[in-house]
C-alpha cells in the first residue's frame, strides 16, 4: 500500500480516534447490525477516554449509508480537529474495533486494503470505451472517462461491390481512431500509478486498443467477461476483475517475499525484526515495510532506544508504543510502502524492511 493515503494523519498532534467496522446494510437485518457495530466501536473509544465531541464525529460517519453492496467496511480516523480519514473497503469485519490512542490504529484496514492493487478498467467496443481508474478493488472510481464515440452514420450498403468496400473501409478507419482515443486515455490514467490494466469488451476492439497502446508500466490483462452495454454481465465482469486482482496481489507479494529472501541470503539492504527495522527507519533507509500486523502488535517500540524516529507531529507519546502502530507511522512519515504478509514468510519475524541502500543495521531482533 502506498502510504501517501495516510501520511497527512501524522501532521496532527493527536490523540486519534480510530474505528473500523463493517457497514454492510444490503443484507438481512443489515441496518440494525451496522448501527450496533458503530455503537460498539464508539463505546470502546469512549471507555478509553475519547472526548464526546470526537466520538460523535466518528459515529456520524460510521452511520452514513454507503448505498453499496455487501461486504463493505469503513475506517474512520478523527481527532479534535475533525475527521481526518474516511475510507471504504470491500471486506467483512466480524468484530468492530474502536481505539483512542496517541497513534492511529490502521492495521486491520491496511491489511484489507492491501488485498488489491491500483488498476485501470477499460470496457471497449467499436464506438470507443469507458475507462475508469481505481486506487484499489473499491466501489467508486477515482477517475472515469468515456472516449471515442465517432460513428459511421451512412446506411449500410446492401450487397457487395465498391460502395460496400468503401463503406467498410471508412468504418474500420473510424474504429481505429476510436481505439486510438481509448488507448490514449488508458495511458493517461495508468500513468497515475496503476499496476494493472484490465481490458474487456468486444474482442476485435480490444485487439485494436492493444495494438495502439504504447509501453505500459502496468501489466495488461484481457478479460473474457464484460461489455459497455447495459446488460454487459456485471456479475461476470465483477468476478473476472476480482480474479485478476487476486492473481496480481499474489504475484506481487510473492515477488516481495522472494526479494526479501534473496537479500537475506546476500545480507544486502535488508532489516529483519522490529528493532532493526525501526533503526533503519531512523536512518531513512526503508523503502518497503513488510509486516504481519497481528504479530507486530505483540511487541512494543521503546522510543528512548531509537532517538530520531520520525512519527510526524504527533505528541503525547508514551515511553513504549505498539510496534504495529509505530512501524506504520514511521512508514507513512518517510514515504515507505507497506506490504502486509504473515510472519511465516518473514522467517518468523513480525516485520522486515527492504532498504533503499545497504548499510549494516545494528539493533535488537524481535
Amino acid at each position: 500500500m502506498k502510504t501517501d493515503r495516510i501520511a497527512h494523519l501524522y501532521d496532527d498532534p493527536g490523540p486519534f480516534a480510530s474505528a473500523y467496522i463493517e457497514v454492510s446494510r444490503e443484507m438481512e437485518d443489515g441496518n440494525i447490525t451496522a448501527e450496533l457495530a458503530a455503537q460498539a466501536a464508539c463505546d470502546q473509544m469512549a471507555a478509553q477516554g475519547a472526548p464526546e465531541s470526537v466520538v460523535d464525529q466518528v459515529r456520524a460517519r460510521l452511520s452514513e449509508d454507503t448505498h453499496l453492496p455487501a461486504p463493505v467496511s469503513r475506517c474512520v480516523v478523527a481527532t479534535e480537529a475533525g475527521v481526518l480519514l474516511d475510507e471504504l473497503v470491500m471486506s467483512h469485519r466480524p468484530q468492530p474495533t474502536g481505539v483512542w490512542d496517541a497513534l492511529p490504529q490502521l492495521s486491520d484496514w491496511i491489511a484489507d486494503s492491501d488485498s488489491g492493487v491500483p488498476f485501470v478498467l477499460a470496457l471497449v467496443d467499436h464506438e470507443g470505451g469507458d475507462v475508469r481508474s481505481y486506487r484499489t478493488h473499491g466501489f467508486i472510481p477515482d477517475e472515469e472517462s468515456s472516449v471515442g464515440g465517432e460513428t459511421e452514420f451512412e446506411h449500410k450498403i446492401r450487397g457487395g461491390g465498391w460502395d460496400h468496400l468503401r463503406f467498410q473501409h471508412r468504418s474500420e478507419n473510424v474504429w481505429r481512431r476510436n481505439a486510438a482515443e481509448v488507448a490514449h486515455e488508458i495511458e493517461a490514467q495508468a500513468a497515475h500509478g496503476a499496476e494493472l490494466v484490465l481490458l474487456a469488451g468486444d474482442p476485435r476492439s480490444c485487439q485494436q486498443v492493444k495494438e495502439q497502446l504504447g509501453d505500459l508500466r502496468a501489466e495488461l490483462v484481457h478479460l473474457k467477461s464484460g461489455s459497455r452495454s447495459a446488460d454487459g454481465g456485471e456479475e461476470a465482469l465483477h468476478a473476472a476483475v476480482t480474479e485478476a486482482l487476486y492473481d496480481a496481489v499474489v504475484k506481487k507479494k510473492l515477488a516481495q517475499v522472494h526479494e526479501l529472501r534473496d537479500r537475506l541470503g546476500r545480507d544486502y539492504a535488508v532489516a529483519i525484526g522490529v528493532g532493526d527495522v525501526v533503526d533503519a527507519f531512523v536512518r531513512g533507509q526503508v523503502d518497503r515495510l513488510l509486516i504481519d500486523p497481528n504479530r507486530a502488535a505483540e511487541f512494543t517500540v521503546e522510543l528512548q532506544k531509537h532517538p530520531g524516529l520520525a512519527l510526524g507531529a504527533v505528541t503525547g507519546l508514551p515511553p513504549a508504543v505498539p510496534a504495529d502502530r509505530a512501524l506504520i507511522a514511521a512508514a507513512a512519515t518517510t514515504g515507505a510502502d507497506v506490504v502486509v504478509t504473515r510472519s511465516g514468510t518473514l522467517g518468523g519475524a513480525p516485520a522486515a524492511g527492504l532498504l533503499r541502500w545497504d548499510q549494516p543495521s545494528v539493533g535488537a531482533h524481535a
